[in-house]
């Protein structure tokens, strides 16, 4: 068996392991990548792109409903699933094509195949031409993290589906069952309630999601919107009887049932840590690599990023800690901010959230005042036709430092951007208060959230 040699290896390219590699790369670094599917990981692939994608085609269909709102005769004469997955595909695969180029271009050395750690020193790489074994001086370990199967009776009923084989669903089912109701449960259930009947099925009794005033007005408008939610309640089993799945589930203690098209179990996701892992020594805790601040395990040489270190499972902040990864392998002292970590969900209207909400900060200590901002009093949220929502900040009252923030509007992840620059430099709310924001924008309800907060807001 062949035996080659390498400084600095990645294993798993997803957006921990590509960012790592191009940023190693750039650096100076000679980098080998491995990875077994496709380059991009579950945010390009399966998850972040493609979802954004099939959440613009539902968009359009809402705008198309309400098109009489804006003098506009308009009526969707038909709704082709199969068409907007082909859109779908095309995006990933042009991004897809981009980061092969970028690979390419920053002459990482990419290798397809299962990487098997035999030793703190030593990886198989198993491909269909060929197995080797690459001998490392560092290695990162950046294998992501996969579904979470529930124990529940029927789960490998045929209909029964998780997140990544939904999005290539290409059949329109009239109903759907969602098991779970966090981030990518959310998504989902905004996704299809355009053209299904949607029930969202929670073991706890409310959304857990960021702040609880937000929680509470998404719960709302997604109500609004007719999708059914289901909360203090369990899947027992999932019965496939004739062309439907029935879902039998406790709802405050009583048996229940609902029948339908297909079931989303979206459970959450897991750290991918496997057997040879353990064998060669890394230290494991609640199902995930142990690393410290500088991202190295208890093994000297190795270190380890992203979702299989556990925390919040976000591609950007898998950005963040690949680059800070490669950064201390290569001897480049460097931290993260895990204050300054924005938080998106795509519903719509969206949710962003950034640093400490009012309850965590009173809980630290902090004597906090709130300012908030509802986009009804906002022109352009108004010209748009969607005033839902609002800007909330959180502010230490002794310092006037922005500690936290949750926007829940339109274009709220594009705006998050803002408030975490201001959590990353602990600047003070007056700075935000009376810095220009261009009129009309929904920017200005982040001024104004702002002003509220000094007792100066003009339009509240």
């Amino acid at each position: 068996m062949e035996t080659i040699y390498r400084d600095y290896v990645i294993l798993g390219g997803g957006p921990t392991g590509y960012y790592a590699a191009i940023h190693g790369a750039k650096l100076g670094a000679n980098i080998t990548l491995i990875e077994d599917k496709e380059i991009g990981g579950v945010c390009l692939n399966k998850g972040c792109i493609p979802t954004k994608a099939l959440l613009k085609s539902s968009g359009i269909i809402k705008e198309v409903k309400r098109a009489k709102e804006f003098g506009i005769d308009a009526d969707i004469k038909k709704i082709n699933l199969e068409i907007a997955v082909d859109r779908k595909n095309r995006v990933v695969k042009a991004l897809n094509m981009g980061l092969s180029s970028l690979i390419n271009s920053n002459k990482i050395e990419l290798i397809k195949g299962r990487g098997i750690l035999k030793s703190k020193n030593q990886i198989l790489i198993e491909s269909k031409e060929e197995t080797k074994v690459i001998q490392f001086k560092k290695l990162i370990i950046s294998t992501g993290a996969s579904p979470i199967i529930p124990n529940i009776e029927g789960v490998t009923n045929e209909g029964v589906l998780t997140s990544d084989e939904l999005l290539d669903l290409k059949t329109m089912p009239q109903e759907i069952v969602i098991i779970g109701a966090g981030v990518i449960g959310l998504e989902f259930a905004e996704m299809y309630s355009s053209f299904s009947k949607v029930t969202v099925i929670e073991v706890r009794d409310k959304l857990y999601l960021s702040d609880e005033e937000i929680d509470n007005e998404l719960l709302k408008i997604m109500k609004r919107k007719g999708i059914n939610f289901k909360f203090n309640s369990k899947v027992i089993r999932i019965n496939k009887i004739n062309d439907k799945l029935e879902v039998v589930f406790e709802e405050n203690g009583k048996e229940n049932s609902i029948k339908t098209d297909n079931v989303l179990l979206s459970c959450g996701r897991r750290p991918n840590i496997s057997k040879d892992m353990i064998d060669i020594g890394l230290d494991i805790k609640n199902g995930a690599l142990v690393v410290n601040k500088e991202f190295k395990t208890n093994i000297e040489n190795i270190y380890a990023a992203g979702d299989v270190i556990g925390g919040k499972q976000l591609a950007h902040l898998s950005f963040a800690e690949g680059r800070c990864a490669i950064e201390n392998a290569l001897g480049i002292k460097s931290k993260l901010n895990y204050n300054a970590v924005p938080n998106c969900i795509y519903t719509e209207p969206e949710v962003a959230t950034v640093g400490m909400t009012e309850s965590e900060a009173s809980s630290k200590g902090y004597e906090v005042k709130i300012g908030k901002y509802y986009f009804r009093n906002n022109g352009r949220a108004l010209t748009l036709g969607n005033r839902d929502g609002f800007v909330k900040v959180v502010v230490d009252k002794n310092s006037n430092i922005v500690l936290g923030a949750q926007i829940l509007g339109e274009s709220a992840s594009e705006m998050i951007s803002e408030l975490t620059l201001a959590i990353t430099l602990k600047a003070d709310v007056n700075i935000l208060s009376t810095m220009i924001h261009p009129h009309p924008t929904l920017s200005e309800a982040i001024f104004e959230a702002c002003g509220d907060a000094c007792g100066m807001s003009v339009h509240k």
